[in-house]
């Protein structure tokens, strides 16, 4: 690990301790040059999710893309942040479990439904109005129909 201070590219860990609840280790380093001391973090290396879209095409598993959807359907609704928060991070500790490295977004996006399903009701129509791409007011009854 290269010094941040002078560059020098060999370091001794001065102490080493497990952060972000055992995602991570936190390492305090010394240069073996100029003795600067500087913190590193050691994380498992992620195979990245690809996320399959209908027409086929692949892109990249967007944390904040699925948390922006999340939060316009839950506008002016009574959820905190930290409810969309938690959604989010269950959907994630799912799909790290998962042996598989694709989803498909209709997967992506049943398993946001179901979450908010149990959240809020005017979020859950919102979510599944564009997730599901609803053509005419019959496709819009049926899934507030689901709700009952």
């Amino acid at each position: 690990m290269r010094c941040p201070s002078c560059g020098f590219p060999e370091s001794k860990v001065v102490d080493s301790r497990p952060s972000d609840d055992g995602a991570a280790i936190r390492r305090r380093r010394e240069c073996l040059e100029c003795q600067h001391r500087f913190t590193t973090y050691e994380r498992l290396g992620d195979t990245p999710l690809l996320v399959t879209k209908s027409d086929g095409s692949s892109e990249t598993y967007d944390r904040n893309k699925l948390l922006r959807g999340v939060t316009v359907a839950c506008a002016k609704r009574p959820v905190a942040p930290d409810q969309i928060t938690s959604l989010i991070d269950d959907i994630e500790a799912e799909l790290r479990q998962a042996p598989r490295t694709e989803i498909k977004s209709q997967d992506l996006g049943t398993m946001v439904l179901e979450r908010l399903r149990s959240l809020d009701d005017v979020a859950f129509v919102r979510f599944a109005s564009v997730y599901r791409d609803f053509k005419d007011v019959e496709e819009f009854a049926a899934a507030l129909e689901e709700l009952r």
